[in-house]
């Protein structure tokens, strides 16, 4: 499974539109890793989104895009707005994002 991870605005968001987009190879990961990181995508997938209110001021949004065996799904979600399943999902991406 790959997953990429874009993301948009925040304070920082002119240095972001410069960076290429994260890119985690779940081969790449610890043997328990990779099905945890797969149940954090089904659920997050399976969460409907969050009600969108009022756009925060520099609000960070994030894009979550996974291919695995020929499918892509993608998931977007943002600060202002996010489920409990993209947020944990987000912060397990990130940690395993960091240790590359």
């Amino acid at each position: 499974m790959k997953v990429t991870l874009v993301t948009h605005g925040g304070l920082a968001a002119a240095v972001n539109l410069r960076l290429p987009p994260k890119v985690l190879d779940t081969d790449t990961l610890p043997e328990n890793a990779a099905p945890e990181l797969a149940r954090l995508v089904a659920a997050a997938v399976a969460t409907p989104k969050a009600d969108q209110p009022n756009r925060a001021r520099d609000a960070m949004s994030y894009t979550i895009t996974v291919e695995d065996g020929g499918r892509s799904t993608v998931l977007k979600q943002s600060d202002a707005a996010m489920t409990p399943a993209f947020a944990d999902l987000l912060t397990r991406l990130q940690k395993y994002l960091e240790q590359q």
